[in-house]
């Protein structure tokens, strides 16, 4: 099994610029600048740990490249991919459409390499050079739709890839798997009518998009059934998370039966992250990774491809990533989560009545899914 590795500089140069966490600074009004919650720091911090730990060594590297106008536009209507252009030409950048997400000077290019970072590793699968991948990318793109960037994102690279492997590597099912903290809308909109792509979204319940991401949000037309929320209550943690992935993730891709597996890799739902109330550890996403090897080796030769999505908890962060990628690889480096001792009582917690309720109902769903007789695939 050979594991291709995507990272480049560039993406830490996405300026997001000074701000009070989510809010542009405002000194008239009280609001004191500080940095964006959006910033470098997690992801370059995660890149150090991959290298530090020795595990680069055991990746294949791959060089991205920008996407071109033709895969942004096979996503994006010609008018969003324009107004990023033009916010990112302004000398202090600008807005990607919902008043809360900074495009900063040069951010186009930038985002446009982080959608081609992902299609490169979906062209090394395709090809057999590597059989599985991760992304580590900025900026996010799951929350971006058709017509719009949003939540911190610009373009929607998973979308974007998953277009690409459809249109020019005759990858005709695919699974999109997100466990971001935060309802991956963006992705869901843009293939919501669409039965060739399943998406499956577990999430903090209303937490972003507010009253987004509801187990009645099934897909709809030609799509209806190929769309599954599992929004779980604030406070879900290991046995919640894990349950889901018995019960409605991994039974989902079953039915399925996809080509190729992309998976929005946030880890904001992690423990000590500020952006959600959920209460993961490394050992939790590193337990579900197992999961999604597993079907990836059973239903399409391996083939998953995961993209950073969120995670802002810069000192958690990267074991979380760490734990994710050591799993993908097959590896064990020799660092291990040095806050395992303080949150090993949070895996301790049992599902309760609640959030099985949630996923219980999302379960429900999984039989709409028409199912596909699972052959050997291309």
């Amino acid at each position: 099994m050979t594991t291709g590795y995507v990272f480049h500089p560039e993406y830490l140069w996405h300026d997001t610029g000074t701000s009070a966490g989510l809010l542009p600074a405002n000194p008239t009004a009280g609001v004191q600048p500080a940095v964006h919650i959006e910033n470098p720091e997690a992801k370059r911090r995660t890149h150090e740990l991959i290298h530090v730990s020795g595990l680069l060594g055991e990746l294949t590297v791959i060089e991205p490249r920008r996407a071109t106008m033709t895969e942004l536009l096979r996503v994006h209507t010609p008018a969003h991919v324009q107004h990023i252009r033009t916010q990112s030409d302004l000398r202090q950048g600008g807005d990607a459409g919902d008043g809360f997400s900074p495009v900063g000077h040069g951010s186009y290019d930038i985002a446009r390499l982080a959608a081609g970072g992902l299609i490169a590793l979906v062209n090394a699968a395709a090809q057999g050079d590597i059989t599985n991948g991760y992304a580590l990318t900025r900026p996010p793109g799951h929350h971006a739709t058709a017509d719009t960037g949003m939540g911190f994102c610009l373009f929607n690279n998973i979308a974007i890839a998953a277009r690409h492997a459809q249109t020019t590597l005759g990858l005709t099912r695919i699974a999109i798997v997100d466990w971001d903290a935060h309802h991956g809308n963006g992705t869901q909109a843009i293939f919501y009518t669409d039965p060739t792509v399943l998406t499956i979204s577990l999430h903090q319940a209303n937490c972003f998009p507010p009253d987004s991401g509801w187990t009645h949000e099934n897909g709809a037309a030609d799509g209806a059934g190929y769309a599954l929320n599992v929004p779980l209550p604030p406070g879900s943690g290991h046995a919640a998370y894990l349950h889901a992935m018995h019960q409605v993730v991994i039974p989902a891709l079953d039915r399925f039966a996809p080509d190729l597996i992309l998976l929005a890799n946030g880890v904001d739902a992690n423990v000590f992250d500020p952006m959600a109330r959920q209460m993961l550890t490394a050992t939790s996403y590193r337990e579900m990774t197992s999961l999604l090897v597993d079907a990836a080796d059973r239903l399409c030769h391996g083939r998953l491809i995961a993209a950073h999505e969120g995670g802002y908890s810069p000192f958690y962060t990267p074991y979380c990533a760490l734990a994710f990628l050591e799993e993908l690889t097959g590896t064990t480096t020799r660092v291990t989560d040095p806050y395992a001792a303080v949150v090993a009582g949070y895996t301790a917690e049992p599902l309760r009545a609640h959030q099985q309720a949630v996923i219980d109902e999302a379960a429900h769903l999984v039989p709409r899914i028409g199912k596909r007789e699972i052959t050997t695939a291309p």
